[in-house]
């Protein structure tokens, strides 16, 4: 079990084999099974796997470990007794420690910002309610970030004013939006520009692959828009 501790001061993020950073989320302590204690534990959400580092496990529990080829052996530095020993048989030594009945699981205190993600984003007072009632394990570390999703989604757009003018012919007045969808579409569109004719209400609708393909469909537009204008001048003559 990890417990968060109140200190703030730890690095923001940590470096991988492979020169990937991931961001450190808090710090705290954990007793493990047996006896066991790590200080300084570093909290990120994003690690595949639990790593210990070998000096800071032995400097916080004052032991000895010894690695042979078969074997991993933790020995008390005092009186040598051997506390653990574990067979490793794949490339990497492995600690197993052994499980305790009164900790059965292990529970780490989430940050405030990832249980607003994952609770679908509700206010700070609901999480400190939900906090408060133990029904969720949240750390204390304050946070002031403004969340982006909660921006767009409850952003409320001015209304408009009626009005009572219209164009009295076609193509004398358009409405052009262009909007962009959250998910690309199987033929690799992600854009959508769509035009209204103010006179005859008639709409198209454009997907695009690129927002700067915007300015080619418009004058693709303007050319064919022209071509009907061209066409019914014919007519009327």
């Amino acid at each position: 079990m990890i417990t968060v501790s109140p200190s703030s001061s730890f690095p923001s993020s940590i470096v991988v084999g492979n020169g990937t950073t991931l961001p450190v989320v808090g710090t705290g302590y954990s007793t493990l099974p047996g006896p066991f204690r790590l200080n300084n534990v570093l909290i990120a959400p994003d690690i595949i796997k639990n790593l210990l580092s070998v000096r800071k496990f032995t400097t916080d529990n004052f032991v000895s470990v010894e690695f042979d080829p078969l074997d991993v052996s933790v020995k008390d530095l005092r009186t040598r007794n051997t506390l653990l020993r574990c067979n490793s048989s794949g490339p990497l030594y492995t600690l197993q420690l052994p499980s305790s009945p009164s900790d059965p699981c292990a529970l780490v205190a989430t940050p405030p910002t990832a249980w607003h993600r994952r609770l679908g984003h509700p206010g700070r007072a609901a999480l400190q309610s939900l906090a408060q009632s133990s029904s969720i394990i949240c750390s204390k570390s304050k946070d002031d970030s403004i969340c982006h999703a909660c921006q767009l989604g409850r952003h409320v757009r001015l209304p408009f004013t009626s009005s009572l003018s219209r164009a009295p012919k076609n193509f004398d007045l358009i409405h052009c939006d262009l909007w962009t969808s959250p998910i690309v579409s199987v033929s690799g569109f992600k854009y959508y520009l769509v035009i209204l004719d103010d006179c005859s209400h008639f709409l198209w609708t454009f997907p695009l692959r690129l927002k700067s393909d915007t300015f080619t469909v418009l004058q693709f537009f303007h050319l064919c828009a022209h071509s009907v204008w061209l066409y019914h001048q014919i007519r009327a003559m």
